[in-house]
């Protein structure tokens, strides 16, 4: 049996090839990787001399000859096919071994220039890989260092490896191709060309919209059903997720996770991230139910369960910091379909033994300082599927600040009437539009959601906060979006508010400005909007 072995990333390649060795395989290599496997003292066969052409135009090809196809693509079966090998002089290769130039990792780099990018576009590796994925009755195709560990315990047991796992390392192959590809082509088709500015350190100018999207996803698991019974589904993560962001997730308990179930997580787990202070998000049919800050878990858990307890029955509930036992027996009391943490402590696990439905997710927070959105835990780039077409657009991260806050009417809001104003602001970035959201002292207290009319949902906010016997006297409100005339912010001064916040920008801001100067309210502009559609 042959081998032959052509890897960028080294990882493992000397103890897979000494493990080789020892099962009787005769080793071909290239490049630096037969270096390698000399310096350590490992009998390997280098492919010039297999091909006996040298390695050529700064190692762009060494790969690319019939002596290293034929081997890969003959089909043992067809005694036409080993007959032209033997004619020829060309040994069959049984494993395929190769990773990669490390195209996505280079053009990932601040400052990367375009030669850099198109010297780390890999040519052989790829021709070969599809050869002998091509043929994977009769060859392995090894493209990752993770796939070693399998090879071996197969070789060692049955000296040849199963049809199940060839077609396997088969389909892993092709799909690294396709990954592969797919990079390539984003970068390329997102470089503006300036070809006054070519040189070797020329660092090309990139558009955040490539000319084509080759959005990769790998898939997690098969889901029961999708959004409704007659739907099929599954979940898909990104080829490399952010940390910090659901995907990441281990689940410890519960039942799997359901299609509605995955959604709803998401959107509570993005914004009870947001908040830097101990925060609790109850998420019920993708909208906020309840949301607060809090000294710790139980105390935020507390006070957003007051916002609406009734359509927290059955929520999904985010917490981003530790759950423990107080908090967790406070929660254990209620009908929750998933729960969501940094982590649990062993008590709180205790406890929720007995409610052995319950899913529970833990998720590690982002690290703090990170200065990309991915680094965040963040998309860079949100997509919308519509018939026969995807909208993208990059995500709406965008973060609100004191100092961006314009005050625009006669009353001027007090510094903690200006903290609510933030809090609520978050909030209602991940309420449906149209939303608008009462808050006072660091929580919810109405929520109003997905109304066609931004009117109905300033009435629906007050209405939930009367169900939940909550006063609105003294609350601030944050609307998404504009308020087009004053009758929406009439009906939430008459609910007991006393300061709005709110994107402006309406041909009629003057009137709702006016209209809160003769109220009595204190009015701030955001600058930007909240659409969440």
């Amino acid at each position: 049996m042959n081998a032959l072995l052509s890897v960028s990333d080294k990882t493992g390649i000397v103890e897979f090839a000494q493990a080789l060795h020892t099962l009787g395989i005769k080793l071909l290599s290239t490049g630096g990787t037969a270096k390698l496997l000399a310096d350590k003292g490992l009998p390997v066969t280098e492919v010039a001399e297999v091909t006996q052409f040298p390695e050529m135009l700064d190692g762009r090809v060494k790969t690319l000859h019939p002596k290293v196809h034929g081997g890969l693509l003959a089909r043992r079966e067809l005694p036409e096919h080993m007959a032209a090998l033997k004619q020829h002089g060309i040994d069959t290769i049984d494993l395929l071994v190769v990773n990669l130039y490390p195209f996505e990792a280079t053009v990932a780099k601040a400052g990367c220039t375009l030669a850099d990018a198109i010297e780390n576009i890999d040519i052989g590796g790829p021709a070969m890989v599809r050869s002998a994925a091509k043929n994977w009755k009769d060859v392995g195709v090894i493209t990752s260092a993770d796939q070693y560990e399998a090879v071996l315990a197969e070789l060692k047991a049955n000296g040849k490896l199963s049809d199940k796992l060839r077609f396997a390392l088969s389909v892993a192959a092709f799909n690294r191709i396709a990954q592969y590809d797919g990079a390539i082509s984003d970068y390329l088709s997102s470089v503006t060309f300036e070809e006054e500015k070519l040189s070797e350190t020329y660092v090309p100018t990139r558009t955040q919209f490539p000319g084509q999207s080759n959005g990769i996803f790998t898939k997690v698991q098969d889901l029961r059903y999708g959004e409704n019974s007659h739907q099929q589904a599954a979940l898909y993560r990104d080829l490399h997720p952010a940390p910090g962001s659901l995907v990441t997730g281990v689940q410890l308990q519960g039942k799997e996770l359901s299609y509605n179930n995955i959604a709803d997580a998401d959107a509570a787990w993005e914004c009870v991230k947001s908040f830097d202070a101990a925060a609790c998000v109850i998420v019920k049919h993708a909208n906020p139910c309840g949301v607060a800050v809090g000294l710790d878990a139980l105390s935020a858990y507390s006070k957003a369960f007051q916002t609406d307890p009734t359509s927290a029955f059955g929520g999904i509930i985010a917490f981003n910091r530790v759950v423990d036992g107080p908090a967790a027996q406070q929660v254990s009391k209620q009908f929750v379909e998933v729960l969501m943490a940094p982590d649990f402590t062993a008590e709180a696990l205790e406890i929720f033994k007995a409610k052995a439905n319950v899913r529970l997710l833990k998720i590690a927070l982002p690290t703090h300082g990170g200065k990309t959105d991915w680094e965040r835990g963040r998309n860079a780039m949100d997509a919308k599927r519509i018939g026969s077409g995807l909208l993208l657009q990059t995500a709406d991260n965008h973060e609100l600040s004191l100092i961006d806050l314009k005050v625009v009417t006669q009353k001027q809001p007090t510094l903690e009437e200006m903290e609510d104003l933030l809090f609520a602001w978050k909030v209602a970035k991940y309420v449906k539009s149209n939303a608008i959201v009462f808050c006072k002292g660091g929580m919810t207290m109405g929520v109003g959601a997905g109304q066609m009319s931004r009117l109905d949902s300033a009435r629906i906010a007050s209405i939930k906060a009367g169900h939940a016997n909550l006063s609105l006297q003294g609350t601030v409100v944050a609307s998404d979006a504009f308020f087009p005339f004053r009758d929406g912010l009439d009906v939430v001064v008459d609910a007991g508010a006393t300061c709005v916040i709110q994107p402006g920008g309406s041909m009629r801001d003057n009137e709702v400005i006016d209209a809160a100067n003769e109220r009595g309210v204190a009015m701030v502009f955001s600058g930007v909007r909240h659409f969440r559609h």
